[in-house]
């Protein structure tokens, strides 16, 4: 039995996630803004977390600290998006969305790695997205915070050397959950850009044919139980999750970019 800290426990990818842990058994303490979105569910502990308030991030994670008395696993899971032209992107927003993907959970996983040292284990799994490789037009503060989060966590694995710990970068491509839904869209959004409508559709269209969030929680679950758990994972469809990945690899970005503007159709 693994005791957990789960952000973003009350919906999609991190719900999945909460139900299947303690269904196995596991210790959940899944954070949420509001806690009358976590299920009330033997085993899963809501504990209320900001990510865009400092305070509220320490005080979620010393709370289920004292009352879990020592976590084996923090899953960075919470998450927002921002849909709208890069170039009209006010300062806020970019902001918000590195303080919600990128400052809160680095905060997380540095009191998480305190806690740990002491032990001499733990595991830490940053979802981040495939978004930071392939990124989504209209997305950029989404994009770029995913990435920066994937680098963050490479770095520190790079640094680290403790035998004891584990640190994963797990990537989801498009997962079928109520995140369009939940995605703020600009002010400055021309709904007659053809572009933008036309990069809405097959996003909504590929979260529609997606796989389910149960895809994701599975491989947190293999990777909690594994001894060596790779340090970056990637989830989804096949050709999103390997395919794709691995052909942007070896192509030259102007290339990236002509194939990235024929698959929206922009």
């Amino acid at each position: 039995m693994k005791r957990v800290f789960l952000t973003g426990a009350s919906s999609g990818i991190g719900l999945a996630i909460a139900k299947l842990l303690v269904a196995e058994g596991h210790e959940v303490w899944g954070t949420s803004r509001n806690l009358e979105r976590i299920p009330k569910t033997p085993r899963l502990h809501p504990i209320r977390l900001d990510l865009a308030d400092r305070l509220s991030i320490e005080d979620a994670f010393n709370s289920a600290l004292a009352d879990a008395g020592y976590l084996d696993v923090l899953i960075n899971n919470a998450g927002a998006g921002h849909f709208g032209p890069a170039e009209l992107l006010p300062l806020e927003t970019i902001t918000s969305q590195f303080q919600i993907l990128v400052f809160g959970q680095i905060q997380l996983m540095q009191l998480a790695l305190r806690h740990m040292h002491s032990r001499g284990e733990g595991l830490i799994i940053n979802v981040t997205s495939l978004a930071s490789q392939l990124p989504v037009p209209f997305m950029a503060a989404y994009n770029s915070a995913k990435a920066a989060l994937a680098s963050f966590t490479m770095s520190i694995q790079l640094e680290f050397a403790h035998p004891g710990l584990r640190i994963v970068d797990l990537q989801p491509g498009d997962i079928r959950t109520e995140f369009n839904q939940s995605v703020i869209v600009s002010d400055n959004l021309d709904s007659g850009d053809a572009k933008v409508a036309r990069t809405w559709e097959v996003v909504e269209r590929n979260m529609k044919n997606a796989p389910g969030p149960d895809l994701v929680a599975l491989r947190v679950l293999r990777l909690i139980h594994a001894v060596e758990p790779p340090p970056r994972v990637t989830v989804g469809n096949a050709f999103e999750s390997k395919i794709a990945p691995l052909i942007f690899r070896f192509l030259p970005q102007r290339v990236r970019i002509w194939g990235l503007k024929r698959y929206y159709g922009i």
